[in-house]
Parts: C-alpha cells; sequence; structure tokens
C-alpha cells in the first residue's frame, strides 16, 4: 500500500469572505430571527428557480412535511415514493401518519420508475412523492400524468434542470430542498419549500412559525404549528452562497468530469459511474455516487480506502429494508430488485468543489487497487 501525506474527507462546504461579511451585518443589526434577510432569501431563491413562491425552513425534512401538508395528505392515505433515497423523504409521510408505498427505480437515472409507480397507485393513494436523487431530474413529465398531487424532493437536486428546460423546483409542484454542509450550497441547517400556490404559501409560513397568521399576535395562533423557522443568520448565509451557486455549481460538474475521465478504465472492470445526462436533463451534481462491481465486499472497500487516505461511505442504504420499516410494515428482501442491488453496490467518493485533479487521480487509483 502506498503511503500517503493527507488524507482526502468525503466533503467540504466553500465558505468565504462574502458569507462572513453576511452573517457579521446580521449579527451586527441585532435580528437574528423572523427579519428581512429571510424574505430576501425566499424571494431570490424562487426566481433562481422559476418558481412563483418560497418558503424557508429549519432543513430539507421540514420542507417536505409542511408541502405533504399543504396538499392535503392526512392520516390512512398512501404516498408513493422511491425506497433509494435519504430516509427522510419516507420519514415525513409518516409524520402525518400516512403510509409511504415504495416503487422500485430506474436501473440507469436511479428515480423512481414512472410505470412502477403507476402499478403502485391503489385507493387510498392520495399524492406521488418522487426523489430527484443525486440531483438527477426525476421524470417529471410522466409522473405528472398520472394525475395525482405531487410533491418533490429535490434536497439533493439545485442547479438540476429537465430536459424542457425548467429547473428542478419550478414546475408548480411543492418541491423540497435542503442546504445542510454537504449540499451545492450550504447554510450549515436549512431548507427551502418552492411552491406555485399562493394559499400553500400562507399555510407554510403560519406553521412553519407555530401556527401564527402574519396579522396575529405572538401568542395568538390559529392553527396547528411547529418550530420549522430560518434565522436571519442562516438566510445571510444562503444570500451570499447562492449569488456564487453558479460558480460553486460549474466546479462540481469539472470535478465530476475529471472523475469519468480517471475512472474509465475500472468501467471495464465493472464499475458503474452515475448516468450521463440525457433528453436535456442536466443533473446538478450533490455527490458522485459509483456502483462497484458485482461480487466486490463494498464495506472491506471502505475500509480498505480509508486505510489509504481516502473517505468514502454507503450511500444509500434502501429505505424498505432498514430495521424500523422492516419492524413497522414488514419489507423483505426481493421486493424492488433494482433499489436493493444498486443500494448494496453504491459508493460515494470524496466530492467537493475545491478537489484537485490530483486528488481525482489518488481517489481513482487507490479504488483500482482494491477493485
Amino acid at each position: 500500500m502506498k503511503p500517503v501525506l493527507d488524507h482526502i474527507p468525503l466533503a467540504r462546504p466553500v465558505l468565504g469572505d462574502a458569507e462572513e461579511q453576511a452573517v457579521l451585518e446580521v449579527l451586527r443589526s441585532g435580528q437574528l430571527s423572523l427579519g428581512p434577510r429571510v424574505t430576501a432569501f425566499e424571494e431570490a431563491f424562487a426566481a433562481r428557480v422559476g418558481a412563483a413562491y418560497a418558503s424557508a425552513v429549519s432543513s430539507g425534512t421540514a420542507a417536505l412535511h409542511l408541502a405533504l401538508r399543504a396538499i392535503g395528505v392526512g392520516e390512512g392515505e398512501e404516498v408513493v415514493t422511491s425506497p433509494f433515497s435519504f430516509v427522510a423523504s419516507a420519514n415525513a409521510i409518516l409524520y402525518e401518519r400516512a403510509k409511504p408505498v415504495f416503487a422500485d427505480i430506474d436501473p440507469v437515472t436511479l428515480n423512481i420508475d414512472p410505470a412502477a409507480a403507476q402499478a403502485a397507485i391503489g385507493p387510498r393513494t392520495t399524492a406521488l412523492l418522487p426523489v430527484h436523487i443525486f440531483g438527477y431530474p426525476a421524470d417529471l413529465p410522466a409522473l405528472e400524468r398520472l394525475g395525482l398531487p405531487i410533491v418533490e424532493d429535490a434536497c439533493e437536486a439545485l442547479g438540476a434542470v429537465h430536459g424542457d428546460g425548467q429547473a428542478v423546483g419550478g414546475r408548480g409542484h411543492p418541491a423540497a430542498f435542503g442546504f445542510y454542509a454537504n449540499k451545492q450550497m450550504t447554510t450549515g441547517e436549512g431548507g427551502m419549500l418552492t411552491l406555485g400556490s399562493a394559499e400553500h404559501k400562507e399555510r407554510v409560513d403560519s406553521e412553519r412559525n407555530q401556527g401564527r397568521a402574519p396579522d396575529m399576535g405572538w401568542l395568538d395562533h390559529d392553527r396547528l404549528g411547529f418550530n420549522y423557522r430560518l434565522s436571519d443568520l442562516a438566510c445571510a448565509l444562503g444570500l451570499a452562497q447562492l449569488e456564487r451557486l453558479d460558480g460553486l455549481l460549474a466546479d462540481r460538474a469539472r470535478v465530476a468530469g475529471r472523475y469519468r475521465g480517471a475512472l474509465a478504465p475500472l468501467v471495464e472492470r465493472g464499475l458503474a459511474l452515475p448516468c450521463e445526462d440525457s433528453g436535456g436533463d442536466v443533473r446538478g451534481w450533490f455527490v458522485f455516487v459509483v456502483q462497484l462491481p458485482r461480487g466486490v465486499d463494498r464495506d472491506a472497500t471502505v475500509v480498505a480506502l480509508r486505510e489509504r487516505g481516502v473517505d468514502s461511505k454507503p450511500y444509500l442504504p434502501a429505505i424498505h429494508l432498514m430495521s424500523f420499516y422492516r419492524e413497522r410494515f414488514g419489507h423483505r428482501e426481493g421486493e424492488f430488485p433494482v433499489a436493493e442491488d444498486i443500494a448494496a453496490r453504491s459508493l460515494a467518493l470524496p466530492f467537493f468543489p475545491q478537489m484537485t485533479e490530483g486528488q481525482v487521480a489518488r481517489v481513482a487509483e487507490a479504488l483500482g487497487e482494491i477493485v
């Protein structure tokens, strides 16, 4: 094993002087929450993706929860979604005592298969919750033809564009974005819900703030609500990041291109790379996830990469095979074979805008030694 001088982390946020200055201005203003930066961030973000409205919230998960409430998903109803996602997309359905009904994924895009989604629709189905996995746009036109309300999990897909030229999050459905530290842009923690309906905007803005309407006193509340607010500090950080988003996205795409070149020889050995953009769809690069060749021990690969100074992570496990979902709903292996196969072989490699060509080459060399 070759010695390494430094280790390569899985992700690293990009923060600079502009972000520092933006946060300092809020601190000096003394208005840290429910201030002008919230509205400014919402308006700038809505304009960025072409949405009519946007509501800043405390996380992408909170955005999903409030979106499901806004479209009326309730107890005993069913929402069709993907089993290959971060667990929050399914958990948010359970928050309203509804049931996530999984449908298998497309083996190329790794997004929910519209035909499988159609087959999963039953008499209690009230909505669809597609996930734009790893930043690649789900087939929204096909899902829209199924005629059900849609909530989009776009938490990994900022910067992604559909084949018709519409940015992900701008089609009029409630669409949830997340700003965790490893995302395309970050507010540390935080999220945004884009919306096409003024009525939905009003409801979400109230429910994120404990059910208080804009014209009510601070101790008066007319509906059930939650503490899902996003602070002015976070929104100031978000505004600064949004101004640099084009550059951040371009840097991520550049690193992805370097990976494609460096890992090309391993494709002949059975390594699968993220799908190329196709049909006008454009990925908003979030992570760089490969599928190891069948027969290669994924957990042993993680250990071997770490020994070579390279961080990696199994990404993502199939939701329906997690212990909670097995016990709650009786899920077992074999229900969604494509998702299960992809989940068992997927590995997230180090990926962040500052990655150098040399670091990418090191990761590829280390993986090549193992594979």
